[in-house]
């Protein structure tokens, strides 16, 4: 057992890096490997908390920046953070909103000092700093908090602009760690919000290592590996994750941001992988594209219309036990709330169902097995 007043391993598997631990947070603890649904404004689109409670939905990631461009920041703290505003029993993470900020539509110019945006409710010109960033993360009180980074969001990027990437993501980190430190300097250890450095660099190994050990050197509660969604391939990605990993100290959390697809999550639990969140899930179910334990399915095709089984034969989740595909579809195809409710309810089910299901394959020295098995349903 390999055990820190933050983060303590339980259990590893004899044949990977996949592992089981317990991160301590001021709310209280939760397993990992956990996968986050995202929650931008405080709610997970379609669902209430209430059934991510029932789901056991261990925790969801909200957008610190898109909450403060509504008064969500104000609001929350008002009542005493987004937990309780949201009435969520689970553990909240805020990301920075960095990654919007690079948003066409919004972004105007990064520097050394900050990231400058447009609002687009009001056109008012916003400087967001690292330590104004934290500031906002603070108001809002989740548990767990992500630095300001800077990402490219364009596809052909190149590798000067990534490098500059970097860069600025390592001098912003070591502001906001200093600037949250001194916020929290009079608080005690059990109700301090935890604060996670990101690591950028691309599918580039040299700008990955000099990320890695520059964000390590600041001594973060936990790491994030960002910047992927840049049309690199699945074998970069992971190339780059491993690679990242076998850097990292196994002491810390790590977590993969933006990863939602069933066999990358399970690629990244193989590889010593501890957290996961995406849009993607909730997102591709409003659009019908829903996880079975048969693989993928599609169920906007025609060869749904008429179909009365579930969505999975094998999934216990309310949806399965009471909606047909075909009325799931027809709610789909016609745009309604009820159908993009059912599907997402189901996608999100089943992701936390399969990750708790790979625990306990860690836990016999079997999760090698589930890997193959899913990679098998989801070929193509």
């Amino acid at each position: 057992m390999i055990n820190t007043d933050i983060f303590t391993i339980t259990h590893k598997d004899k044949k990977t890096s996949a592992r089981i631990g317990i991160l301590q947070t001021k709310k209280g603890k939760v397993e990992t490997p956990f996968f986050m649904p995202v929650a931008t404004r405080g709610s997970v689109k379609t669902l209430t908390s209430e059934e991510l409670k029932q789901m056991k939905v261990p925790a969801v990631i909200s957008n610190a920046l898109i909450l403060y461009l509504r008064e969500g920041s104000i609001i929350a703290n008002k009542f005493g953070g987004i937990g309780k505003f949201m009435n969520y029993n689970g553990i909240n993470f805020t990301d920075s909103g960095g990654f919007q900020m690079y948003s066409p539509s919004i972004y105007l110019k990064s520097t050394k000092e900050g990231v400058f945006f447009r609002n687009p409710l009001n056109g008012e010109k916003i400087l967001m700093t690292p330590e104004k960033n934290m500031e906002l993360q603070l108001k809002i009180s989740s548990e767990v908090a992500m630095c300001l980074d800077s990402m490219p969001m364009y596809h052909n990027t190149t590798k000067t602009q990534i490098e500059d990437a970097v860069n600025k993501t390592s001098l912003w980190a070591k502001r906001c760690k200093t600037h949250h430190d001194t916020l929290q300097k009079n608080l005690s250890k059990s109700k301090r919000q935890l604060l996670f450095g990101i690591i950028q660099g691309g599918i580039y190994s040299d700008l990955r290592e000099t990320s890695t050990k520059e964000i390590i050197n600041l001594d973060f509660d936990g790491y994030s590996i960002g910047g992927f969604g840049l049309g690199e391939t699945i074998q970069e990605e992971f190339k780059i994750v491993k690679q990242v990993k076998s850097l990292l100290p196994e002491n810390k959390p790590v977590y993969l941001m933006g990863i939602g697809n069933p066999v990358e999550i399970l690629k990244g639990i193989e590889l010593g992988v501890d957290i996961f969140d995406s849009r993607m899930p909730t997102q591709n179910a409003r659009r019908g594209t829903l996880f079975t334990s048969e693989g993928k399915l599609r169920i906007l095709r025609e060869a749904c219309k008429f179909d009365k089984g579930p969505i999975d034969k094998n999934c216990k989740c309310f949806v399965c036990k009471n909606y047909s595909r075909a009325f799931i579809r027809y709610q789909l195809i016609h745009d309604e709330f009820t159908g993009k409710k059912l599907a997402t309810y189901h996608n999100i089910y089943y992701l936390t169902k399969l990750i708790e299901t790979a625990k306990e394959k860690i836990k016999q020295g079997k999760f090698h097995e589930l890997q193959k098995e899913v990679e098998e349903k989801y070929k193509g």
